[in-house]
C-alpha cells in the first residue's frame, strides 16, 4: 500500500500496486526511491497448493459452462507441479492443454496433450 503522510491531514490517500515480483524489484531502483520508501506494506503471495490448483482449475471450468471433468488428474498434477501453482502460469499450460488436445483430437486432457502444452510455454516464456 502506497501512502504520503504529508498529503494524509487534509486530502487523504492510499494506492494499492499489485504485480508480479519484477514489479518489487522496479522499484527498488534509486530513480525510484521516493515511492519505494512511501510503500507502507509489501505482501507476497505464494503458489497454490496441489488441492487449490484442482480446484482453481475446475472453478474457471464451471465458469466456462464445464460441469464435467476435461483434465486428467495427472493433467492436473502435472500442471501443478510445472506451475508451482502460480496461477498465471496453471492459466498458460492449461489452454495450451487444451490446444493440444483438440489437435490430438481427444475429449480429455491428459499428461500428454500437457506435456506438449509445457514444452510450447516454456519454448515462450
Amino acid at each position: 500500500m502506497l501512502t504520503n503522510h504529508d498529503m494524509d491531514r487534509t486530502c487523504p490517500f492510499a494506492c494499492l500496486l499489485v504485480g508480479q515480483p519484477t514489479l518489487r524489484r522496479m522499484v527498488k531502483l534509486g530513480v525510484l526511491a521516493a515511492l519505494d520508501q512511501r510503500i507502507a506494506v509489501r505482501c507476497h503471495m505464494n503458489g497454490m497448493t496441489a488441492e487449490e490448483t484442482a480446484t482453481y482449475l475446475r472453478h474457471h471450468l464451471q465458469l466456462a459452462g464445464r460441469s464435467d471433468p476435461l483434465f486428467s488428474d495427472d493433467a492436473i498434477t502435472l500442471i501443478h507441479q510445472t506451475s508451482r501453482g502460480k496461477p498465471r502460469t496453471v492459466n498458460n499450460i492449461a489452454i495450451q492443454s487444451l490446444v493440444a488436445t483438440f489437435a490430438e483430437g481427444k475429449a480429455i486432457v491428459d499428461e500428454n496433450a500437457t506435456r506438449t502444452a509445457i514444452n510450447e510455454v516454456i519454448a515462450t516464456e
